[in-house]
């Protein structure tokens, strides 16, 4: 909300939330989806805070429907170099790195100090925790979390619905919906 308050000041700042413990958070007040699209106030925009890529992809198709656009929220410390291409509804938290020749998909998540490195494809409702670097040339699927202080090595692919552990060390590739911790980083068998 701070990053939406600076970059959007004269707008009406609400939480949406289908399930509120409260009718305030942090001075905003909270609203149902439904008590948001009846409010009179045009246009309305959207910034997805929600850490579940499923549930923000959710959302934004909701949005979707309703015609409501995502908004990028940005701090103003956020370093983006050349050619970079961000799909809508990104969150930038302060001191993120997106370096040159990037795309990325909708909704992503990049957390404190994390970073993406030149050539890199990165899917879909990605969440980059902080600290989490992502080294040139990567490919990241759809729905990936990547840990706090992870590092993926320059290259590789890493899978739609994949989970990088904190402080993982990935030097190899990463299929699809696994979890991946450790350094090296290996698979983690449930038991």
């Amino acid at each position: 909300m701070p990053l939406v308050r600076k970059q959007y000041p004269d707008a009406l700042h609400v939480f949406i939330d289908d399930a509120p413990c409260s009718g305030n958070s942090n001075g905003h007040q909270v609203l149902s989806w439904n008590e948001f699209i009846s409010l009179s106030v045009y246009p309305k925009f959207v910034s997805i805070a929600v850490a579940n890529p499923k549930i923000r992809e959710k959302i934004a198709e909701q949005c979707a429907d309703a015609e409501i656009q995502l908004i990028e929220a940005r701090a103003s410390s956020v370093i983006e170099m050349d050619d970079v291409v961000l799909g809508d509804g990104a969150c930038l938290s302060p001191f993120v790195t997106l370096t040159s020749n990037i795309r990325v998909g909708r909704c992503l998540h990049a957390n404190l100090y994390s970073y993406i490195e030149h050539d890199a494809n990165v899917g879909n409702f990605v969440t980059l925790a902080p600290r989490a670097q992502i080294n040139g040339n990567v490919t990241i699927g759809d729905y990936a979390y990547i840990g706090a202080g992870a590092i993926i090595r320059q290259g590789l692919t890493i899978g739609s619905g994949a989970t990088i552990g904190m402080g993982a060390i990935v030097t190899r590739d990463v299929p699809p919906g696994v979890t991946v911790v450790g350094n090296p980083a290996r698979i983690l068998i449930k038991e």
